[in-house]
């Protein structure tokens, strides 16, 4: 694999290939055995969106890996100053054996990749949010053993995290429901890449979405980018949260999951959350062992 920019560049196959090295990788780190695969590499990490999960994982991972993050906010850089992307990337490529960028174009770490030649990570963009996913589903599959034929449902916004569940359910077999308000509309090649698939559904009513459900899942009402939309979507989003009536309609066995940061009381309460603290931070964890995996498989030898 060279890059990782989106799930929708990756097969089912691929996607479960990857899980199957972090399984591997999060094994080996939790017995002690070694796995310095990227031994003496260098990961460049650009940073324009502030981060707490990607930056830790990403910099605990090289170091598990062997190698060293090189961590670099947006404005410390030349780009930040006006320089072109294409231009740093040629640059990085000289100096360092991958990047890394957390940033709000989709289209900025396409440009990267196309003008690097080195491997490109999407950290999260405002399109897609892929090493999350990856998390989940490694989480997912490590509480149920399987992924296919279960039903996830992502209650909230029309954002990078609900693009990349849609993908990264459909791409392994798993039917997922998305319960979002109707002014908060879905990228066009979202939609266009589910209508392919019958176990996608698109809904207002969070009731409908979660009935029978394996898996809810949320996130914030208002992004980063949207924190100026706050109280209105505050409006817009009431009711659209996880709470004790939503979980009474999945499966009793239900897993509740989120990526963090929480807001509790409302996209979903404290009750919820802290009944089901252990898989959220068993997913938080995760992001750090599948991100390895996307590492090894992208600069590995």
């Amino acid at each position: 694999m060279n890059h990782f920019l989106k799930l929708l560049d990756l097969s089912g196959d691929e996607i479960l290939e990857l899980l199957n090295t972090a399984d591997q990788l999060k094994y080996e780190q939790k017995n002690g055995i070694p796995h310095r695969r990227l031994e003496g590499k260098t990961l460049a990490m650009i940073f324009q969106k502030s981060s707490t999960r990607t930056r830790v994982s990403f910099e605990t991972g090289m170091y598990q890996l062997g190698g060293h993050a090189l961590v670099m906010n947006a404005a410390d850089l030349q780009m930040g100053r006006g320089e072109p992307i294409q231009d740093t990337a040629r640059v990085l490529s000289r100096y360092c054996d991958g990047i890394m960028i957390r940033t709000y174009a989709q289209e900025d770490v396409e440009a990267l990749a196309s003008e690097g030649s080195i491997p490109v990570v999407n950290g999260l963009t405002d399109f897609s949010h892929p090493c999350q996913i990856l998390a989940d589903l490694m989480t997912i599959r490590e509480y149920k053993h399987v992924l296919s034929g279960l039903k996830l449902a992502f209650i909230g916004d029309a954002n990078n995290m609900s693009n990349s569940l849609i993908v990264g359910c459909l791409k392994v077999g798993m039917q997922i429901s998305v319960a979002c308000p109707e002014k908060y509309p879905f990228d066009p090649r979202i939609l266009e890449f589910a209508k392919a698939y019958e176990g996608f559904r698109l809904t207002t009513d969070p009731r409908a979405a979660a009935q029978g459900a394996d898996v809810l899942e949320t996130d914030v009402w208002a992004s980063m980018g949207d924190e100026g939309e706050a109280e209105q979507r505050r409006r817009d989003f009431a009711g659209y949260q996880i709470n004790g009536d939503l979980l009474a309609l999945a499966k009793p066995d239900c897993m509740v999951l989120h990526c963090l940061p929480a807001h509790r009381g409302e996209e979903i309460t404290a009750e919820a959350f802290e009944s089901h603290a252990d898989q959220i931070f068993d997913e938080a964890e995760n992001r750090l062992h599948a991100q390895k995996a996307v590492l090894v498989s992208c600069m590995g030898a």
